[in-house]
């Protein structure tokens, strides 16, 4: 994994070196081996995360199909907190 630092911007290279990392799933996975995970457990939680995808790949159908309506995103007008 590589992450350019420009004008020597050190915080803005750690932060998207952090994103990175998030998608990766490397936090995860560190977070995983910190302690025995027993087969049993391992089991429900592969079966959970395979239903959480299903429901999602099914929603994301319905919401293609026109079956459910989508999301309204975000707007951006909000003020700011870090602002103050």
């Amino acid at each position: 994994m590589q992450v350019i630092v420009r004008d020597n911007n050190v915080e803005q290279a750690l932060r998207a070196l952090k994103k990175k990392m998030q998608r990766e799933g490397v936090f995860r996975e560190m977070k995983a081996r910190r302690a025995y995970e027993k087969p049993s457990e391992k089991r429900s939680r592969q079966k959970a995360e395979a239903i959480r995808r299903s429901r999602k790949l099914a929603r994301k159908q319905a919401q293609r199909e026109g079956l459910i309506p989508r999301k309204k995103p975000r707007t951006a007008a909000r003020p700011s907190a870090r602002a103050s």
